[in-house]
């Protein structure tokens, strides 16, 4: 029973710390890192690293801090968005489920193997890669400007980037944790955007002084515009981290 209740305790102390380091970054500009033309997000890193380490209830805590924390701001620090955060689907539910996401995949491929991960990470590098070469043709055949291809020209070599360091850098060791810290990042990017768009789709546009009429292109184009960068520097940071605390214990 006391084991149980150390048990208990550690968890319950990490879920707080972990909880405060993402209301820390969201306070500072230690959680937003310049990448190129946009700004990655790291408030959903900690939640991540708390699913891997600690499990799914860990993870799901940590991240209902995280939405919790994103209500708190929007109502205390209001930009001209801010009124959607104020909706729990958009603020916390997909905080919650990072954790929870991020925590089965890494079980799953854990199990799995390097080398069959290794190989789905690859497919997935090319159909991005495809998809946003899609988007530069698109482009260039609809007379768009120059600045959405030069953009997506710099997320493929982004993506190229994310590809090069699994196959080389991580080769053999850690996929597990790469997978996890892309679905976890898809997670939160996917699932609050997705939200977004089903419920203040025009509303949201407008308030970014967009038109309304083109509401899917361009929640699309901020998904994947942030979901990249974010994806890159998540993989850095939580398999460094996570080695790391895998090292100390």
């Amino acid at each position: 029973m006391l084991a149980v209740k150390r048990f208990d305790v550690r968890k319950l102390v990490i879920v707080g710390v972990l909880g405060g380091v993402s209301a820390i970054l969201g306070m500072t500009p230690l959680g937003f890192i310049p990448v190129g033309p946009t700004r990655a997000t790291i408030m959903h890193i900690p939640v991540i690293i708390g699913a891997i380490m600690e499990g799914p209830i860990v993870g799901a805590l940590v991240g209902l801090i995280f939405g919790l924390f994103s209500i708190f701001q929007a109502l205390t620090n209001p930009t001209p968005v801010s009124f959607v955060f104020l909706n729990p689907l958009v603020s916390v539910v997909p905080r919650v489920l990072i954790g929870i996401t991020s925590y089965y995949v890494f079980a799953a491929f854990s199990n799995l193997g390097n080398k069959k991960t290794l190989g789905i990470l690859n497919v997935l590098w090319v159909a991005i890669i495809g998809y946003l070469s899609y988007g530069i043709y698109k482009n260039v055949a609809d007379f768009q400007s120059g600045w959405l291809i030069a953009m997506n020209i710099a997320l493929i070599v982004l993506t190229a980037a994310i590809a090069y360091l699994a196959n080389r850098k991580f080769s053999g060791k850690a996929l597990d944790i790469v997978i996890s810290a892309i679905v976890g990042t898809m997670t939160n990017t996917g699932l609050v955007l997705g939200m977004i768009y089903m419920i203040y789709a025009e509303s949201f546009v407008k308030s970014i002084g967009q038109d309304p009429g083109l509401a899917r292109k361009i929640i699309l184009g901020i998904g994947i515009a942030n979901g990249i960068p974010e994806t890159i520097i998540a993989i850095l940071i939580v398999t460094s981290v996570v080695g790391a605390l895998r090292r100390a214990e």
